[in-house]
């Protein structure tokens, strides 16, 4: 067992010393992770600065009268828009103010049936 490992860590320092070969290219060598850089892009990246632009649209686009879902399911209509916040009518007399980032979609009615317009990218 030690001769076999003497011999292993004796061929292997020849090999370092050798020069053990040519070099691969540079860009054989870079070329799989630009790959995969691109990829993540396309399949993460892009996608969720898509849903963060439509979310921002959203909001900018709320105004006193519309009816709203908030992300911890609170639904309501706004009493008051303010410059980070919203002024939240959930029942008579009772009204709460919420973060602006806090909404998750718009309620729209349609021939008597409630959808809820969420930010979510078309595909």
């Amino acid at each position: 067992m030690q001769a076999m490992t003497s011999t292993i860590f004796f061929l292997a320092q020849q090999a370092a010393a050798s020069g053990g070969g040519p070099q691969p290219d540079l860009l054989q060598t870079l070329l799989p992770f630009l790959f995969m850089g691109v990829i993540f892009y396309f399949l993460l990246i892009r996608p969720q600065q898509k849903r963060q632009k439509q979310h921002r649209e959203l909001l900018s686009g709320l105004k006193t009268g519309d009816r709203v879902v908030t992300s911890s399911g609170i639904h309501g209509l706004i009493a008051n828009v303010k410059e980070t916040t919203f002024l939240l009518k959930v029942a008579d007399n009772v009204k709460i103010e919420i973060d602006k980032s806090s909404i998750a979609g718009v309620e729209r009615s349609s021939d008597s049936k409630t959808a809820v317009s969420e930010a979510k990218p078309t595909a």
